[in-house]
């Protein structure tokens, strides 16, 4: 699920990738559910496999913490939002009177214009001598999906959830003074579960608010039921219709018990991991806060109604409130 800043989720992806060919011979084999039963628990899992899944948990979590505290991309980089709405182009330059304006010697009065394409974005530079860089490579005009591209020192992330936007991140924000690193509920593999996806016989369409007040097309895929400390659970997966988003791309949007009091008041996220098997991994521990939760420049899903467990998941990300989201902005989600 594309909800992450894209470094952070890459990185996470590749560690988790490594985590589960070290892991997959042995949960093939000590898993506490089967494809056919109807809730799950935790997964047995062996004391190599609970040292292995405890130090991925550490060095994710000293990963992320160093990320958030100085990299570029960290949420505490963004400066500025500005969202297209109904226009088709944005321009980007020193000068005034361009919709977003940078004023530093290494973005040029009139450097760039922006244009959404259907699910692209079409960059083109304006002034003599201007330059954007894509990765390695320095462009003059390139047509690209959802990503990020510089100009100067600057990374401009080219947003697209159907509702197009620029987000605009600088290595030198003053928002890094507020670092203050990231709180984690203990690592606690009761919260790690193993069970099956109950595919919706019939795949809806459905309506996810955000937090900038869009609604985001989804589709509701299906759902898992699983139990925590012996309470049945059930979460609906959802996959957003929307540029960048992989087929099999799942998102759990939830709140719980804990949601406004240890951890962030909007909700949390999870990624199921599927098997070979093709059951999931339910990793609570791994539950993580959306942007919003750092930035207001972000436009995040706000988990639905039917998402609300009864149960406290004490895993994962609280919130370190770098942000003050009161119960009062949050909206539900529903179908349309």
């Amino acid at each position: 699920m594309s909800i992450r800043d894209d470094d952070r989720h890459l990185a996470r992806t590749a560690q988790a990738v490594s985590l589960t060919l070290l892991l997959l011979a042995s949960l093939l084999a000590g898993v506490s559910c089967r494809k056919d039963s109807s809730s799950a628990s935790a997964s047995a899992v062996s004391p190599a496999e609970a040292d292995t899944l405890l130090q991925f948990y550490a060095k994710d979590r000293a990963e992320t913490d160093d990320w958030l505290k100085s990299k570029p991309t960290s949420y505490l980089a963004t400066i500025l939002r500005r969202d297209f709405n109904e226009r088709t182009s944005l321009t980007l330059g020193s000068a005034a009177g361009n919709d977003v304006r940078i004023e530093d010697p290494g973005v040029k009065p009139h450097h760039l214009r922006v244009t959404v394409v259907g699910d692209s974005f079409h960059v083109e530079t304006l002034d003599r001598g201007a330059r954007f860089q894509v990765k390695d490579s320095t462009m003059a005009s390139a047509t690209l999906p959802p990503t990020s591209i510089k100009a100067g020192r600057f990374t401009l992330r080219l947003s697209h959830q159907r509702y197009p936007a620029i987000i605009v991140f600088d290595p030198q924000s003053p928002r890094f003074k507020e670092y203050k690193g990231i709180k984690y509920f203990p690592a606690d593999l009761s919260y790690h579960i193993v069970t099956a996806l109950h595919a919706n016989p019939k795949p809806d369409t459905t309506i996810i608010l955000s937090t900038r007040g869009n609604r985001r097309r989804a589709v509701r895929v299906g759902w898992f039921d699983f139990k925590i400390n012996g309470t049945p659970c059930r979460l609906e997966a959802s996959r957003l219709l929307e540029p960048g988003v992989g087929e099999n791309d799942l998102g759990l949007f939830f709140t719980d018990a804990t949601t406004g009091k240890e951890s962030y008041s909007v909700g949390r996220y999870l990624d199921p991991e599927v098997r070979k098997d093709g059951l999931y991994v339910l990793d609570f521990n791994k539950c993580y806060n959306p942007a919003c939760a750092y930035s207001d420049h972000y436009n995040c899903p706000i988990p639905p109604q039917e998402n609300h467990l009864t149960v406290a998941i004490r895993a994962g990300e609280m919130d370190s409130h770098y942000m003050h989201h009161g119960s009062e902005e949050q909206v539900s989600s529903g179908t349309p």
